[in-house]
């Protein structure tokens, strides 16, 4: 092998470094509402909307499960500031509940622990049990939750074969309608399989609302299917799949919901005029918003600007509206 140095042509180099820094343009601040497949953790779909982002100041309100398909709420730029807030929504969901079948994971993925034939319920008898998980209730987490136990996630601590007990923990259940019901056979069990929709508080685990309402029945349950239809106020209307997005040409930034439209999802509006824009800007509290805006004294509120530019997050303090959040910096 000859030890002379390799002579390039000149510009090659520039040329490849040029190339490798070549990527789609960086899309606004702003929201998009992804249709998460089935399979895909959120932090895989994340990692593949920095690509389609062109940043990597991505991130995401609310995890799915793989097995989940639906509702992500994705922040891009500044907007991923907006997501903490975004996390505390409600959330509505439809699902499959099998009765008659208990798992280890509460889903599918988890291997048998109960089996018995559930084809002897009557739509009645269901009916009732789902009205009694509904209200305030007091919920024990999935134990493939990714609630820590000493450091450590629960979910990793029940595939490496512990037992996990979690505490009890207070949610809302607004909503537990439940819709069409099917006989099917498992494992030489007879099965119900249960459509249900669900509106519940952030922090609620649908799984673990399956496996209440088998106990409630006194037979086994887990969750086939969960599709989330909505985050607040992003609904699946508004969602695009990663398929879709992913059409977007490359020397086109994404299209994403801008600052303003993203906030309206979540908050109530208050309407700023330039003086109180300035002096938001400047971090300094304006004017209380009348309770027309909203009557929640701890209620975050997005200001909106003349131009209709989100200015900040407001907050009712010591008799002022201040920020707790500026995104038009004077």
């Amino acid at each position: 092998m000859s030890g002379a140095p390799e002579v390039r042509a000149p510009g090659a180099r520039r040329q490849r470094d040029e190339g490798a820094r070549r990527r789609r343009p960086t899309a606004p601040d702003g929201f998009v509402i992804v249709d998460k497949p089935g399979g895909w953790t959120s932090h895989d779909v994340v990692a593949r909307m920095r690509g389609l982002a062109g940043t990597r100041k991505v991130g995401h309100a609310g995890t799915l499960d793989p097995m989940a398909t639906g509702v992500l709420v994705v922040g891009v730029g500044r907007a991923t500031k907006l997501l903490t807030y975004v996390v505390g929504a409600d959330k509505e969901y439809t699902a499959t509940i099998r009765l008659g079948v208990a798992t280890t994971t509460e889903d599918a993925e988890g291997e048998v622990t109960r089996a018995q034939d559930a084809d002897h319920l009557t739509r009645d008898e269901i009916v009732a049990a789902a009205r009694g998980l509904t209200g305030d209730v007091m919920q024990v987490p999935s134990a493939v939750s990714a609630i820590k136990v000493d450091g450590e996630r629960a979910y990793a601590r029940v595939r490496a074969g512990e037992q996990v007990e979690l505490a009890a923990r207070p949610v809302t259940i607004a909503e537990l309608v439940v819709g069409e019901m099917r006989e099917a056979s498992a494992d030489d069990v007879r099965v119900l399989d249960v459509d249900v929709r669900t509106v519940v508080s952030s922090g609620t685990y649908v799984r673990a609302l399956a496996r209440d309402l088998g106990l409630a029945l006194g037979v086994g349950a887990h969750l086939v299917a969960l599709r989330r239809t909505r985050v607040g106020g992003y609904r699946l209307d508004d969602a695009r799949t990663l398929d879709e997005l992913a059409r977007t040409p490359d020397d086109v930034p994404l299209d994403v919901m801008p600052l303003a439209d993203a906030a309206r999802g979540t908050f109530p509006v208050y309407d700023v005029t330039e003086a109180q824009e300035r002096a938001l800007g400047y971090g300094q509290g304006i004017e209380a918003y009348p309770p027309s805006v909203t009557d929640d004294p701890d209620q975050t509120v997005a200001a909106i600007g003349p131009d209709g530019r989100l200015v900040a997050l407001l907050r009712l303090r010591e008799g002022k509206a201040r920020p707790v959040l500026v995104l038009a910096v004077a």
